[in-house]
């Protein structure tokens, strides 16, 4: 039993044991009260009577005629006159008057009544003795009266000191309740601070909680400092910040790889001419100096365009990967102009080559980077600041304007002309964790099911993703119900940008609450670091249903989200760049271990997307994954793929 209940019962029972004990006292009080008013009157009626009689001089028919006159008028029950050897000269007697008071209440407390007696004489001569007894039947009736009153008294105090015990515990309960959410919070990773109540007792321990979650969310964030630390040690260049070559060819990889990443891009790579020279005649100081201009030359371009990873390959080589096909010749000019006049202040002897080539996702990494390392050979071959693009492969017919392109997706969407494929996210034992479901739409009535790095960036600009996502979750929702398999959608960051898209979204569930269980929904890390109010409000919405909420790809920002902790989220996939090669990378793997703690300790569950070798498979369990998709887990369990 809590407690705040025992209190209560605490204090029901002593009001009522106060309740009780009150009007138990009060009309003990009153019967006793009563009784020895009726005695008095007794004797002082028969005192008055035997005066009057005493002066008749033994007269006894005028003494008859007093003692009935007596009797009529007053309220007796008898009137005895008794002579000097006890004989009963004269005698009046009335019937027992009717109680209105409850039988058990005479009973329980009855009025026991001494008949009142005085001495009726003659002078010296004793004439005999008058006894008189009124009725007690108007006495049970006052003292029920005023019990019924007492009773209603005292319950009226007691109901206003159980109102007045109530508000106290209330509060109490109150206070006590933010201790025990705040210990909640702690335990689900919020770090949540409470104001201090008025109650002494609790506002202490209310100020121990507030300065134990201030020191914690310290410690969190001084951890998170140092695995920001460490990963600037492992996936990047001390000197210019960029990402090294080992994490740039894994960003490179996965977006040629991702389901939804970008349908065509481009890859510019830069070599700076003759680098051992340079350091030879303009000093290693000098040198680096202008390497990093090279790369806020390139910070600055990625500014303007979101999506493009840069990287520094070694020593002299620089490259960029765009998010984006058709604009590789584009951007590589205007580097090559940009970097011509950045280089002016460094003196004529510095000298870059640019090479460009644009890319399809599925390629593989050693093509594209061959074909970008052929057409920088070229560029190098012609001088300085020469731009060369490399032979790439087309994207693909394009599908038109944007009025086509919304046709079409909206076509396809009403025509339910899409499917969800699976993809297995298993954990160490090979056990199914959730389907991986990604949305595959048919454009043409006779084509073939597109994946999202196709349709994507077209649903994004007709500013059809919410409908899209909302179909998504539909199709889930019912292969649930079906299999009862669980299934995970991605949901892009405009679809919670769009007003009503989350209220719909739990109309939607709850018209399928029984699948909702098994319903896993994960968003952009973006959106957890530049709008985590949107991520609340879909865990404010839907957690409650059963739906579990997660970050997807997540590894670039991770250590940046100041507010993770308030996320409302259940787990965060780590991205295949961040676990890419861990298994003979020491560094990487100590981060992602890191990492991993630091995102336990918040409650949150830990997988990783992407993986496609076994080596890497086995060092990530070892480090503490929860569970694995990617290449490598559909390998292991081909039942569960499309």
């Amino acid at each position: 039993m809590s407690l705040i209940r025992q209190i209560g019962l605490l204090l029901l029972g002593t009001l009522l044991a106060a309740f009780a004990s009150g009007v138990v006292v009060t009309t003990v009080a009153a019967r006793n009260t009563l009784q020895t008013q009726l005695h008095l009157k007794n004797n002082d009626n028969a005192a008055v009577l035997a005066l009057a009689l005493s002066q008749q001089k033994g007269d006894a028919e005028v003494a008859a005629l007093i003692m009935s006159a007596q009797f009529d008028t007053g309220f007796y029950r008898q009137i005895r006159l008794l002579g000097p050897d006890g004989r009963i000269l004269f005698t009046r007697d009335a019937k027992l008057a009717p109680v209105h008071a409850p039988g058990w209440f005479v009973t329980l407390l009855p009025i026991e009544l001494a008949p009142g007696r005085a001495q009726v004489s003659d002078g010296w001569r004793a004439l005999g003795t008058v006894q008189v007894i009124s009725h007690s039947a108007y006495a049970h009736d006052e003292l029920w009266h005023s019990s019924v009153l007492s009773a209603a008294a005292l319950a009226a105090v007691g109901l206003l000191a159980a109102l007045v015990a109530r508000a106290v515990v209330g509060r109490l309960r109150g206070a006590l309740q933010k201790v025990v959410e705040q210990a909640h919070s702690l335990v689900n990773g919020h770090f949540v601070t409470t104001p201090e109540p008025h109650v002494p007792e609790l506002r202490r321990l209310t100020r121990a909680m507030n300065g134990m979650v201030r020191r914690l969310k310290q410690m969190f964030e001084a951890q998170t400092a140092q695995l920001e630390s460490l990963r600037q040690q492992v996936n990047c260049d001390a000197l210019t910040g960029l990402a090294n070559r080992t994490h740039f060819m894994a960003l490179l990889d996965a977006q040629l790889q991702r389901e939804d990443g970008p349908c065509e891009g481009g890859l510019v790579l830069l070599r700076m001419l003759d680098l051992a020279s340079l350091n030879r005649q303009l000093g290693h100081v000098a040198v680096d100096r202008a390497l990093s201009a090279v790369a806020q030359t390139l910070h600055t371009y990625a500014e303007r365009v979101p999506g493009c990873a840069l990287g520094r390959l070694n020593g002299c080589d620089f490259a960029i990967c765009l998010p984006v096909g058709g604009v590789a010749r584009e951007t590589a000019q205007a580097l090559s102009d940009g970097l011509q006049h950045v280089m002016a202040s460094f003196g004529s002897g510095i000298g870059l080559v640019v090479g460009a080539v644009e890319m399809q996702r599925d390629r593989q990494v050693a093509a594209v980077l061959s074909a970008a390392d052929v057409a920088l050979a070229r560029a190098e071959s012609r001088g300085a600041y020469a731009v060369e693009l490399g032979d790439g492969v087309a994207a693909g017919p394009p599908l038109g304007g944007e009025r086509t392109w919304r046709e079409q997706i909206h076509s396809a969407v009403v025509q339910h002309r899409l499917r969800l494929v699976r993809f297995p996210l298993i954990d160490a034992q090979g056990e199914l964790i959730h389907l991986e479901c990604p949305l595959r739409l048919q454009l043409d009535a006779n084509g073939p099911f597109d994946t999202a790095a196709r349709w994507l960036p077209l649903a994004l600009r007709s500013r059809l993703t919410a409908l899209v996502d909302e179909r998504a979750v539909a199709l889930a929702l019912a292969d649930i119900g079906f299999d009862s398999r669980p299934r995970c959608i991605n949901l892009a960051r405009a679809s919670l940008a769009e007003s009503g898209f989350i209220a719909r979204l739990r109309a939607l569930v709850l018209a399928q609450s029984h699948a909702a269980q098994r319903l896993w929904l994960e968003v952009p890390e973006a959106v957890a670091g530049e709008h985590v109010e949107w991520l609340q409000e879909l865990g404010r919405q839907l957690r409650p249903l059963g739906v579990r909420i997660g970050i997807e790809h997540a590894g670039e920002q991770l250590t940046r989200l100041e507010h993770l902790f308030e996320a409302g989220i259940d787990y965060v996939k780590l991205d295949a760049s961040v676990l890419h090669g861990v298994a003979h990378d020491t560094d990487r793997a100590g981060y992602v271990k890191a990492v991993t703690r630091m995102l336990h300790s918040l409650s949150f569950q830990v997988y990783g997307e992407g993986v496609a070798d076994e080596d890497d498979a086995v060092a990530l369990h070892t480090l503490g994954l929860d569970g694995l998709t990617g290449p490598w887990a559909s390998a292991r369990r081909p039942d569960l793929v499309d």
